[in-house]
């Protein structure tokens, strides 16, 4: 095998040489398999072109892959929900099924399913590629639906290229997106949120439960329908005018793909579709999720294959989406879905438990899109830290363009949690915040849509915990919030300042959030009250919530205007004893002072030789600070003494952060 770039990366892989060599080996003769079949990986991945229902020029034709069906009938209303001979579907080869039908049979929003039998049992059951599901108000079952729109969608975002040099990510959930007590609509947050994310300065947004799954509360990851937008958020050209309007403001737009599993219910999904548990899934206890109770895909399989990068393709070509993270990688992975595991060595990676199958699909995958959309952007939820995982093809990685920092948020949540604020360790902060792999660029996030489940807690609430219901108006004093708002903002900009590939934000959680979130269950008597954003708080200018939102948004103002987000953070400064930390990104010196009580006046922080002007600090009074800073103080380094380096000497208050940069000197001619 040719010179493997990844191991020129990371020598520490050297080792394990025959481990990556076989799984290179089975992407390349899947891809040639590939290749063989259908010429090209974008020529396979087009079953959403072939099967499910599509015009003709006399009417309809229906194809869908059952291989354990006996009979397969569409049923519908011009059926009586029967199975009647005339609608019955002719078996193929392959176990391909067809049946052709003239316009009157169906119209548009008309209602369908199959009804399918095998030996000993039948059951109804949703096509596998319906492009549209719909659920009864009354009756609460889910059906497909025939969907043509009256005009063809007109996109006007033809010109507009994603970038994910650096990416300010606004990870969102359209229904939960309204502050009223409901299920918001891809139009509503089209015209409330959109020009939000705008305003803060985030240049992606990061939309989840797209995949039509029919449990709300699972937060769309136990997809039913993986060619179907959610209809509880509105139309198919509502979600198209959703993203041609994000496009049209310079947002890039990524999807959360959930294809590391399905969902077990058999009348709305694809389990125990034709009868078998194993059509699309593993056979046996392999084939169930001991976690998550859902159904495990078997990646081994070529119309597996087949569906889900025809299911990656869709996505790009008909909603024009930019990209995906990939949601529960690690559970891939890993026989053992990486539960209990403790991955502390390169060893731990390579015991045998590798799913070659899945990470040879996950190769595919990114082939794909990047094929497609050369620009796309694709993100891997991945908790491992599994080598290679966001490394290039080429050099013998799985492909991805970023890996989630998944350990940043546990880090604050312990130090948060279990830790006094005197204990907090500088050098442990910024080890934690800026390692990774050497192949990798990642995404760095405080807190996403996992950290406020219910029975968990935003940050801010676990900094102020209950006064965040009766002090957080301006008019009332507390230090219980004033130290809760002052870390909320230093530990947003160590972690995006210690960010090398991209940053992420859950919606609402800029401004500090309250409580939860809990979609509506029996056992909170299905209320709305905590699945909604309330942006009455951020809005209220009496009070404290806008200075996180207003920091928030000049910190992301300050990392575009600079491109700050490649450059990698370099060490400069730990004091474990004053709780100072310091280091650099280009021109700018960002430091921190952790020390809940001690302000320090003529603190020395080692620098390159120049004059520097702070362009951020938390301490500003329209962020809620105490204005102990002057921005306008010009500082010039100084020769630190028996040393050729330079220094400069600065007044750092407790608890607080601040930029500075170093000015451009402007020569006299």
């Amino acid at each position: 095998m040719k010179n493997i770039g990844l191991l020129d990366l990371d020598p520490w892989l050297k080792p394990f040489r025959p481990y990556i060599e076989s799984r290179i080996s089975n992407y390349n003769l899947k891809l040639e398999d590939i290749k063989e079949q259908a010429e090209s990986i974008v020529n396979y991945s087009s079953g959403h072109l072939f099967f499910g229902l599509h015009r003709t020029e006399t009417g309809w034709i229906f194809r869908e892959w059952a291989p354990n069906a006996t009979e397969i009938f569409i049923i519908g209303s011009f059926s009586d929900w029967k199975s009647k001979d005339e609608y019955q579907l002719s078996r193929e080869e392959h176990g391909v099924w067809t049946i052709e039908f003239t316009d009157e049979l169906l119209t548009n929003g008309d209602l369908y399913k199959l009804l399918i039998r095998w030996e000993g049992g039948e059951g109804e059951r949703i096509p596998a590629y319906a492009n549209r599901v719909v659920q009864d108000d009354e009756t609460k079952l889910y059906s497909a639906q025939v969907w043509e729109s009256i005009e063809e969608f007109k996109w006007t975002d033809n010109v507009f290229t994603p970038d994910s040099s650096a990416l300010l990510i606004y990870e969102a959930h359209v229904g939960m997106s309204s502050q009223d007590e409901k299920v918001s609509s891809y139009l509503e947050f089209t015209k409330d949120i959109l020009p939000r994310i705008k305003e803060l300065g985030y240049n992606t947004i990061q939309l989840m439960a797209i995949q039509e799954h029919p449990y709300y509360g699972s937060f769309g990851y136990h997809v039913a329908n993986f060619f179907a937008a959610s209809s509880r958020f509105g139309t198919p050209e509502e979600l198209k005018e959703l993203i041609d309007t994000a496009h049209n403001m310079g947002l890039n737009v990524i999807m959360d793909l959930v294809h590391s599993h399905a969902v077990k219910n058999e009348l709305e999904g694809l389990s125990r579709f034709d009868g078998t548990s194993h059509q699309y899934f593993h056979e046996g206890a392999r084939g169930e999720h001991p976690a998550w109770d859902s159904k495990c895909f078997n990646y081994g399989k070529d119309e597996v294959l087949h569906f889900l990068l025809s299911n990656c393709r869709y996505w790009l070509e008909e909603y024009h989406f930019d990209g995906f993270r990939f949601d529960g990688i690690t559970s891939m992975l890993y026989y053992n879905h990486g539960l209990e595991v403790d991955f502390t060595s390169y060893s731990d990676y390579f015991k045998g438990e590798e799913d070659i199958d899945a990470i040879t699909y996950l190769t595919l995958a990114n082939q794909l899109i990047h094929t497609i959309k050369p620009s796309a952007i694709t993100v891997a939820e991945e908790m491992s830290g599994y080598p290679g995982i966001a490394g290039k093809i080429d050099d013998g990685g799985v492909g991805f363009d970023l890996r989630l920092s998944m350990g940043i948020p546990d880090f604050w949540i312990k130090m948060i949690k279990d830790k006094s604020d005197e204990e907090w360790n500088m050098e442990q902060i910024f080890y934690e915040l800026s390692q990774h792999r050497v192949e990798e660029r990642t995404i760095s996030y405080v807190e996403s849509h996992d950290q406020a489940l219910v029975g968990d807690k935003t940050v801010l609430f676990r900094l102020v915990d209950n006064e965040m219901y009766s002090s957080m108006s301006k008019e009332q004093e507390s230090l219980v919030v004033d130290r809760g708002i002052a870390l909320h903002k230093m530990i947003r900009l160590i972690t995006l300042g210690t960010a090398t590939g991209g940053y992420l934000n859950f919606m609402g959680n800029e401004f500090g959030h309250p409580e939860w979130i809990d979609f509506p269950r029996e056992g909170n008597d299905w209320s709305y009250k905590y699945a909604r954003r309330q942006w009455n708080l951020v809005d209220d200018k009496l009070l404290r919530f806008h200075y996180l939102n207003d920091f928030d948004k000049a910190m992301i103002s300050l990392f575009k205007t600079h491109n700050l987000l490649p450059y990698a953070p370099i060490h400069l400064h730990s004091n474990e004893q004053d709780q100072v930390l310091a280091f650099h990104k280009s021109d700018f010196v960002f430091i921190f002072n952790f020390n809940p009580s001690v302000s320090f006046e003529g603190y020395g922080i080692a620098v390159p030789k120049g004059k520097y002007k702070v362009v951020l600090s938390t301490d500003r009074e329209e962020f809620g600070g105490f204005k102990r800073i002057d921005t306008n103080y010009i500082y010039y380094s100084e020769n630190i003494p028996f040393s050729e380096n330079h220094q400069i000497k600065l007044y750092i208050p407790a608890r607080m952060a601040m930029v500075i940069e170093k000015q451009k000197i402007r020569r006299v001619r």
